[in-house]
């Protein structure tokens, strides 16, 4: 998902309340498990005792409402289109399209449709990392630079010690998304893994902040052990035996799918096609497309410890840790309050009927929205994926059918509380929105003077040029240019819109001497370029 709000926006408080309401808010009650789910519970103490009874035909009820509360969710939001698929007994027992896969033009959004997951790609790229924890080939206790000689933190100490399971469960110190900027600005995924050693670090395995490359460089890790890439590891592990033929870590396959919905962006109002997310660098944590009937495959795999139509994918052992609490991602407030884990990958919560939940949320605000969650104890699993910028709506969806397998109602407006959370994500950001030019600005130094190229050790050179009496910046790898508006003596302003600037963002950029101050890249103190 986008950048943080130690960065330059809100995703980081959306995340961290998300998580508690992913993995421990569902107002989902408990229930005499069925069959299928009885034969696998513990025999040792402790065992699993369900609180209450389901409703009787529970799931059958709850995929019945579907149609009406999908329907009722894409008038109230407007997004362009959807697909949703339910598993129970180890069968999709649900399957369908809604909406458009192009607004442009209009064709429909079927089960087999492939959508980004964004960073639902998290947890289907644990359960590859389970699967060679299975075959001995890592362990979740795996030190990252017993692979990645190469790699390091800004603690030496700590870059001797993050392992795999810290990386995938966001306790190595990292700031709140680190490097998701540098992938905006067009840097590769081992560009962006080398830099991170330069940022500051929170104190290990006791503070959590989500980070999308910390993860990738756990995947990364785990793909060098492998002897082969990350993206091919993916695919000969799990969605060749899974038989998901419709799934990638690659954008380019996304891409070249005919039957692909494109993403969406929210502006002025309206859901329009107008960027491509090229997830590629942070492909372990949201790269990966896939389709609703692809992804029942590997939900129906996670429900079944593992296994698949009578063939192991991933040892019980090895998938355990993903899919219990690791690290505390939302504390709780007041003691009656339940807290919001994180295993491996997956968020991990017990829900207000004492039934174990797992669940992940993925997002670009260039245009996906996603959400699955698994309850075990129910046999049932959930997922929504949508072609737009975040709106809370896959969210809402899986939590109205998960009070209704476990209430045989929906018991809260859960697209309200949803829809609040996500809104933020849409805010320009930047300490200038809003505000209007002064009437009397300071006067510029000729243009001349601000010309030349200011170096930074992480985020790269920063050139300001001139041109037909206009400044212009340019950064990154692509050599990205924005025009550079003054604004007020040596402050001068710039817009884009990318993952982690939604529309309307404007950033300061301050020249004082040889230095330049970039407000959009200056969250940690770091946004300062020399000449």
């Amino acid at each position: 998902m986008g950048a943080g709000a130690k960065k330059f926006g809100p995703m980081a408080v959306v995340l961290a309340v998300l998580a508690a309401v992913l993995g421990g808010c569902h107002s989902a009650p408990a229930g005499q498990a069925p069959p299928s789910a009885q034969s696998s519970l513990s025999d040792v103490p402790p065992p699993l005792v369900p609180a209450m009874d389901l409703p009787a035909n529970t799931v059958d009820n709850a995929v019945s409402k579907l149609d009406g509360m999908a329907d009722e969710l894409m008038k109230k939001s407007g997004i362009p289109g959807m697909a949703v698929a339910v598993v129970h007994g180890g069968k999709t027992v649900y399957a369908k399209g809604f909406g458009v896969k192009d607004v442009r033009s209009g064709d429909k959004v079927d089960p087999d449709t492939v959508f980004q997951l964004a960073s639902v790609s998290k947890s289907l790229g644990s359960t590859v990392v389970a699967h060679q924890v299975g075959e001995n080939a890592i362990g979740w206790d795996t030190p990252l630079v017993s692979k990645l000689p190469w790699f390091a933190l800004s603690n030496p100490v700590v870059t001797q010690m993050v392992n795999v399971g810290d990386m995938y469960s966001h306790r190595s110190g990292l700031p709140d998304f680190a490097g998701d900027l540098l992938e905006d600005l067009g840097y590769d995924r081992h560009d962006v893994l080398e830099r991170l050693r330069q940022l500051p670090l929170a104190p290990f395995r006791i503070s959590y902040a989500y980070t999308n490359f910390g993860l990738t460089a756990a995947a990364e890790s785990v793909a060098v052990a492998a002897g082969k890439s990350w993206e091919d590891l993916s695919d000969e592990v799990l969605y060749q035996p899974l038989g998901m033929t419709s799934t990638s870590s690659r954008f380019a396959d996304y891409q070249a799918r005919p039957n692909r919905a494109v993403g969406h962006i929210h502006i002025d109002g309206r859901y329009e096609p107008r960027y491509l997310r090229d997830p590629d660098a942070e492909s372990p944590a949201g790269g990966v497309s896939s389709s609703v009937n692809d992804m029942t495959h590997w939900l129906a795999m996670v429900l079944a410890n593992g296994s698949y139509n009578g063939r192991q994918i991933t040892d019980p052992k090895a998938l355990l840790p993903a899919l219990t609490p690791q690290m505390v991602s939302s504390p709780p407030t007041e003691p009656a309050m339940r807290a919001g884990f994180y295993g491996y990958g997956f968020n991990v919560g017990s829900t207000s009927a004492a039934r174990m939940e797992f669940s992940h949320s993925g997002g670009f605000v260039l245009g996906a929205g996603t959400n699955f969650v698994i309850i075990p104890s129910a046999d049932v699993a959930i997922v929504a994926l949508t072609n737009a910028t975040p709106s809370g709506v896959p969210e809402a969806l899986t939590a109205q059918f998960a009070d209704l397998v476990q209430f045989g109602q929906v018991r809260q407006d859960w697209y309200k509380l949803y829809g609040a959370l996500f809104a933020p994500m849409e805010k320009p950001v930047g300490s200038l929105v809003g505000q209007q030019p002064p009437a009397n600005p300071a006067p510029a130094a000729p243009l001349s003077t601000y010309v030349g190229r200011y170096n930074n050790d992480y985020w790269g050179p920063a050139t300001v040029s001139e041109r037909d009496g206009k400044l212009a910046l340019t950064l990154g790898p692509r050599g990205d240019t924005v025009d550079l508006t003054h604004w007020d003596g040596d402050v001068f302003t710039f817009q884009q819109i990318t993952e982690n600037a939604p529309p309307g963002s404007i950033s300061k950029a301050t020249f004082a001497g040889n230095k330049l101050t970039l407000e959009y890249y200056d969250a940690d103190k770091m946004g300062t370029f020399t000449r």
